[in-house]
């Protein structure tokens, strides 16, 4: 049965709709894998064996009478930011120890109508701060890639390198992720799958554990673009719930691929050639720019000035947000509470066991530029950085530009407990360099499998839209996609 889990959702929903075998067969097959494979790569924290039974068998007697989903019977990852009723919800905290939410979120809720069936809860960094899954309670996710070089395990990115991991690994059909400042695309690129962060209000963000409420956005993690459109069309929606989604009608993301993209104008951001770019990263970029001038498309320098900010402006909003937004966690009504002998000692007691060093330094730093002498300096000032970055953007997309093509990421994966990036925290920072900016100025952005480096690991290309207009991505990405091909990593797991 385990080669049942090499179908992409596409794949594997032409062979159930034709009676190849039934959701139950398929579910049972990703179970098997992951009873074999989890304990080397950690993607999943929590496995729902029998909801997902019950989920599938539910999906099979739907299909005998002829009510058949978009998502019908396929077997889904959910990492652990989106809170499953009755199921394990903790953003891999220990300071939500035990909790299970008694609601689902939009998100999840939306793929259960269509049809899909949970797998389980994945790894994650600690409520999403992080770029390599190593702040996670539950300790590091293991890339399944491997260096041509070494056996040392790697990274998968982060914070959804659980979600990207298990898809990579054929652990999950497709995953659920989140992206506050690259968190989809990054873990994407690292492991060779296929990440979009779409527009900002594209999908309800109700039922999500905040990190930063301005910039998260949930989003998939697939195999391929099919697999990604398929998935975003079930994921987004307008919501009551939260007032920041949109009330656009969702595109039929599918139709967009395979589209020409002939006269279509690509532009080039000369702010994204960063002094010290690896090489690799350089070519990748420039057989990309090839591709597309062979598609037919134009491509058309660009300047985004403000792009040298959006670092350290990120981290400041970000933070800030995040201070805000965890200040709820106190013990006092759920999750984890250390005993105390007042109440202020409990919440510091709690907040010190059950937060993890990387949460508490961007807390500590978030409450820093909030506190009273320094707002005006710091976070009143990013703001306006974030406007400016946006107002790049707007400009460019004024001018004609369809969709803007980066590098996805600055480097391949990394070793896990990689020295350089534990005592300096900003160089693990700088891996969201290309990322950042489209989550300032709420566009959409994918990433798409471009390449193998040196070492035979994955790197990405990124494309970034026009709002709401991820139907574009889609139609580009396509050509990066069958320039490149695919590439899956050797199992040793």
């Amino acid at each position: 049965m385990s080669d049942l889990t090499q179908f992409t959702i596409a794949e594997a929903r032409a062979k159930l709709d034709a009676g190849d075998f039934s959701s139950q067969e398929l579910t049972d097959a990703y179970l098997s894998a992951i009873r074999a494979s989890n304990e080397k790569l950690n993607t999943y924290i929590t496995v729902t064996e029998d909801k997902a039974r019950e989920m599938a068998k539910a999906s099979d007697d739907k299909r005998a009478k002829g009510e058949v989903g978009p998502l019908e019977g396929i077997p889904l990852g959910i990492k652990d930011l989106f809170a499953t009723k009755g199921v394990h919800t903790q953003a891999c905290s220990h300071i939500l120890d035990s909790f299970e939410p008694t609601y689902e979120s939009t998100v999840t809720t939306n793929l259960w109508s269509d049809g899909a069936v949970m797998l389980g809860k994945l790894n994650m960094d600690e409520f999403a701060m992080g770029s390599s899954n190593e702040t996670s309670y539950y300790g590091p996710v293991v890339n399944p890639w491997k260096s041509k070089n070494s056996n040392a395990p790697l990274v998968p990115g982060g914070s959804s390198g659980g979600s990207a991991a298990s898809v990579a690994s054929y652990l999950c059909a497709a995953a659920t992720a989140t992206d506050t400042g690259g968190s989809i695309r990054q873990p994407a690129a690292l492991t060779s799958t296929v990440g979009i962060k779409p527009t900002y209000g594209r999908c309800s963000r109700w039922g999500i554990v905040a990190f930063a409420s301005s910039l998260d956005q949930a989003g998939p993690i697939t195999r391929d673009l099919r697999d990604s459109a398929i998935m975003l069309k079930s994921m987004a929606s307008v919501d009551d719930k939260d007032t920041t989604s949109v009330d656009l009608p969702v595109p039929d993301y599918e139709s967009a691929i395979g589209k020409s993209v002939k006269g279509m104008k690509i532009g080039i951001p000369k702010e994204y050639r960063m002094d010290g770019m690896p090489d690799e990263i350089e070519d990748l970029w420039q057989k990309g720019i090839e591709w597309y001038r062979d598609a037919g498309a134009e491509i058309v320098d660009i300047s985004l000035p403000h792009t040298k900010y959006a670092l350290p402006a990120y981290y400041i909003v970000a933070p800030a947000e995040a201070s805000s937004n965890l200040a709820r966690y106190d013990g006092v009504r759920y999750g984890l509470r250390e005993q105390s002998t007042d109440i202020v000692s409990m919440y510091e007691n709690t907040r010190a066991a059950g937060f993890g060093a990387e949460v508490r330094r961007r807390v500590m730093i978030g409450t820093y530029v909030l506190s009273a002498g320094y707002y005006d300096a710091y976070y009143l000032r990013a703001q306006k950085v974030r406007t400016l970055i946006k107002r790049d953007f707007e400009t460019v997309f004024a001018e004609g530009i369809d969709a803007i093509l980066t590098p996805a990421t600055p480097s391949a994966a990394f070793e896990i407990g990689d020295q350089e990036m534990a005592n300096d925290p900003v160089k693990m920072y700088l891996n969201d360099i290309f990322t950042v900016t489209v989550n300032m100025a709420g566009l959409p952005g994918i990433s798409v499998p471009a390449g193998l480096d040196a070492n035979g690991l994955p790197l990405g290309l990124q494309l970034i839209g026009k709002p709401f207009e991820e139907e574009t991505l889609y139609q580009a990405g396509n050509i990066i996609e069958l320039a490149a091909g695919r590439y899956t990593p050797d199992k040793w797991w």
